[in-house]
């Protein structure tokens, strides 16, 4: 479809949104002058949802909706299979300009996109705030994560290397390199709609690959803004803009990636079941993936635990985002002897934090809103099931009476470890709480779901500790002594084992994801040996 028939429906449908009357667009936040942080990043009323180099969409118009008020920010112009095809071609011509560009000179654009992004580090916060619920230090730790990938990958541009090995064969020697992938899709999730594209894609850069970004439909703004960034990042160097090219749509565009062979790696954060799909549909093609997939984090909490240590932590581990991170504790696994106290201290800390739930960008706030609406209902379900099987509710339990979707971060006893609730991630702030007889049994109870995300142990002991980081520890990605399970740092490998999907990003050498390895052997004699000895005369 042409520039002009997309500019065309674009302006028939702000038309029509002006024959409703100036109410309806008066009533988006964009147009709340509390919100000019929205104006300041470039958004509009109306947002082209596609970028190839040029903006565009020619898909249905879908609304931003802020979780904390229920009230629209603004719309955005989705794309259509068409508007993807058009990105994976100019996806493919420009990886054939940034491909041939030295490593470190890739590194150089990737610093200046890390730069740019800074300069809005308080806006960008305050959209992934407004528009997915967590609390501004969150929202804004987020965006500095982007910035600080940014800067590990620029280190990177210089550093990643090949190798020379010795060869059995006299004149010859062994090599091996790594070189670019091509096409990168990305496929983001509501929950962290910023730092996920800035792991992958500031790996994927520096490595000489082009992306194709497909945005959580619920948090479109976020890639609308951060791409407006990395495009005048790349039209100030001369560089094609779909180097990092946007397509906003439905489950259409996410089937569109994992189907075509031209996308040489996709990854994909988001549900376990939704990820086992997007697996198969890459390996049908023998594509590459990496999946980021659900997590049901586990904290135990050994007889020496500083016991005011493990709660603090195990506070924000459960409630920070309203418990939608993936790396959010789902089961807490205590200690008989230490059972009684934890729990009395953490119910006082929740007494603490729920007076302090509230909209995400108002000063003090602890807890913010679910996301949607359907999360809502999913905690209240998982609430009901839970009385249903004889489980307490020591804390919380309810719906907030309250515009948005707040609820209130919840404790559960009385369950089972094996319980069928407690193997399920609710994706709410949900925690389950279970007595182990010893730190053993509490390293079985940890390893037996389904998930391999993240996990720890608070313990005193260096023989506990070194059970845990050990062959019959925790069978998880990351495995944490003192501290939570949620906020990982940027430069070690970030991803989890069984139904998480294996993948790895950010740090150590996740970036060999993002290459192709080549195995070379030159022969600079005048002779033509055979390796093993072979002879063949």
């Amino acid at each position: 479809m042409s520039l002009f028939r997309c500019k065309h429906i674009l302006s028939a449908y702000n038309t029509l949104i002006a024959s409703r009357g100036m109410a309806s667009a008066s009533n988006y936040l964009i147009n709340d002058p509390k919100y000019s942080f929205l104006k300041d990043l470039g958004l509009k009323p109306v947002n082209y949802g596609v970028y190839d180099g040029t903006w565009k969409g020619s898909g249905p118009v879908v609304q931003s909706v802020c979780p904390s008020n229920g009230r629209v920010i603004a719309d955005v112009n989705q794309g259509t299979i068409q508007d993807y095809e058009s990105c994976v071609k100019e996806s493919e011509k420009a990886w054939n300009v940034w491909a041939d560009l030295p490593a470190p000179k890739r590194g150089e654009i990737v610093r200046q996109i890390g730069d740019a992004i800074r300069q809005q580090l308080l806006p960008l916060g305050q959209l992934v705030s407004l528009e997915m619920g967590k609390i501004l230090p969150e929202g804004i730790g987020e965006v500095q994560e982007f910035i600080d990938i940014c800067d590990y990958a620029v280190g990177l541009s210089r550093t990643f290397a090949g190798a020379i090995y010795p060869s059995e064969r006299p004149g010859h020697v062994l090599l091996e390199k790594w070189n670019p992938l091509g096409i990168v899709g990305v496929i983001t999730a509501f929950n962290f709609p910023m730092a996920v594209y800035g792991w992958n894609s500031a790996l994927a850069m520096v490595c000489g690959d082009t992306l194709i970004w497909k945005s959580a439909e619920t948090t479109p703004l976020i890639s609308v803004a951060t791409t407006n960034i990395i495009s005048k990042v790349l039209e100030k160097n001369n560089l094609p803009g779909a180097i990092s090219s946007l397509c906003c749509g439905g489950s259409d565009i996410g089937k569109a990636l994992a189907a075509d062979n031209r996308i040489k790696l996709l990854s994909f954060t988001g549900s376990t079941k939704v990820g086992q799909q997007v697996g198969v549909e890459v390996q049908k093609r023998f594509g590459k993936h990496l999946l980021e997939l659900g997590g049901n984090n586990a904290i135990i909490v050994a007889d020496d635990a500083d016991i005011n240590m493990a709660v603090q932590a195990s506070l924000f581990a459960c409630v920070g985002t309203a418990g939608q991170r993936c790396t959010t504790t789902r089961r807490l696994i205590l200690h008989k002897s230490v059972y009684d106290e934890f729990l009395t201290k953490l119910k006082k800390a929740y007494h603490q934090v729920i007076d302090r739930v509230g909209d995400p960008l108002d000063e003090g706030v602890l807890v913010g809103p679910l996301h949607n609406e359907l999360a809502v209902q999913k905690y209240q379900s998982t609430i009901s099931e839970i009385s249903r099987q004889g489980g307490t509710i020591e804390f919380g339990g309810k719906k907030i009476d309250r515009p948005g979707y707040f609820v209130e971060p919840t404790i559960v006893t009385g369950l089972k470890h094996d319980n069928k609730l407690v193997h399920e991630e609710c994706f709410a702030p949900i925690v389950y709480v279970l007595k182990a007889e010893n730190v053993q049994e509490g390293i079985s109870w940890n390893n037996e779901v389904s998930q391999g995300l993240s996990s720890s142990i608070f313990t005193q002991s260096i023989g506990n500790i070194f059970e845990w980081i050990g062959p019959k520890g925790s069978d998880c990605g990351v495995v944490n002594v003192n501290i939570p399970t949620s906020g990982a740092e940027i430069g070690g490998a970030f991803g989890g084992e069984k139904h998480t999907g294996g993948g790895r990003e950010s740090g150590s050498d996740a970036w060999k994801q993002y290459m192709r390895r080549s195995t070379i052997t030159i022969n600079h004699s005048k002779n033509l040996p055979l390796a093993q000895g072979i002879k063949f005369e």
